[in-house]
């Protein structure tokens, strides 16, 4: 299957928050996120940014099927989570552009779509200015019961991609995990690159 690729900014991302959000859940729920997702908060979470300038959705398609996307915002932009996570740190937020995150279906995998997703966030965070691009990665125990067998961390393709985790600098988010009543906090690390 041959994807086409086409990037959102602003305003122009309205059109692809539906279907963005429904996405997002169908992927979040494989490890190793677990994420029960919900419809209605995942369309308020991404209606922020439609309504953000300096947003960027850029959206894989499989003929008119959207199948894979990647968002980006400044990261003083963000959810406050995301940027207190660099409160004690010699990182200033407002230096840095949030690659927020990137989600494509298994079998549209192994076609270079997480290069195009990068390479695309990190022209935009240069064109408005940002000399560093960072994103966050959940940590999850390595003898969890719901980790795959066979999973392979995403860790040296982002390594070849410039990226390296900061030491120490991890965000607090929560969700509620698959089967789970409640929502609990997780921790994710924060990888950067120089752009």
């Amino acid at each position: 299957m041959t994807l086409r690729f086409e990037t959102f900014t602003g305003a122009d991302i309205a059109p692809v928050i539906d279907g963005l959000a429904a996405l997002r859940i169908r992927v979040f729920r494989d490890w190793p996120y677990l994420y029960d997702g919900d419809l209605a908060y995942e369309r308020g979470y991404l209606q922020s940014y439609s309504e953000n300038p300096h947003a960027i959705v850029v959206a894989a398609y499989a003929g008119d099927d959207l199948v894979g996307a990647a968002t980006g915002l400044p990261l003083a932009q963000a959810d406050a989570d995301f940027a207190r996570a660099f409160a004690d740190s010699p990182h200033d937020p407002a230096t840095i552009f949030y690659c927020a995150e990137s989600v494509l279906l298994e079998e549209c995998r192994g076609q270079g779509a997480g290069h195009r997703f990068f390479d695309a966030r990190e022209a935009h965070a240069r064109s408005l200015g940002f000399a560093k691009s960072a994103f966050c990665s959940v940590i999850r125990p390595a003898n969890h019961p719901a980790r795959p067998p066979r999973y392979r961390p995403l860790d040296p393709f982002w390594r070849a991609r410039g990226y390296a985790p900061l030491s120490g600098i991890i965000a607090r988010f929560q969700w509620r995990d698959l089967g789970a009543a409640d929502e609990t906090e997780k921790p994710l690390q924060f990888w950067m690159r120089d752009l």
